[in-house]
């Protein structure tokens, strides 16, 4: 992919409905350079798919925060287990450096994010834990 595909991939993350005349102008090309540079990147996987976020999904959980968790010994799997069968759980990550994981978490209200946050202090295998609230979000996965 070269700076132009990656120009082009951005302006559709922005929006992913845009014309193809629309990115055209915006990236300076011709409506037809942008169609073959857009069928060559689904032809080789580079895009597999378009997608649509919804208002209501970012308001589905309107607290939301991330948890970065401290494992002792060898527990990482069992914790990761828990953390996957908690509903507002939204996503669980392994990572390096201080935190063994990091999750994803939404609620429908800080006393539910904070229920959810002590229920996982509480599991077997968490020495230690951090949580940031997301107060805002400039870009997402989704768009």
């Amino acid at each position: 992919m070269d700076k132009t595909d990656e120009r082009l991939v951005a302006a559709l993350k922005r929006d992913a409905r845009a014309a193809l005349s629309d990115l055209a102008a915006e990236l300076g090309l011709s409506r037809t350079t942008v169609r073959t540079r857009l069928d060559r990147l689904r032809q080789r996987g580079e895009i597999l798919g378009f997608s649509v976020v919804l208002k209501q999904d970012l308001r589905a959980d309107p607290v939301r925060g991330l948890m970065m968790i401290g494992i002792e010994g060898r527990g990482a799997e069992r914790v990761i287990r828990a953390l996957t069968g908690m509903p507002e759980v939204r996503g669980v990550h392994s990572t390096n450096g201080r935190w063994d994981v990091i999750a994803e978490i939404g609620a429908e209200t800080l006393e539910a994010l904070d229920a959810v946050l002590a229920r996982i202090r509480l599991l077997d295998g968490v020495s230690t834990s951090e949580t940031n609230l997301l107060l805002s979000t400039r870009k997402s996965a989704g768009g």
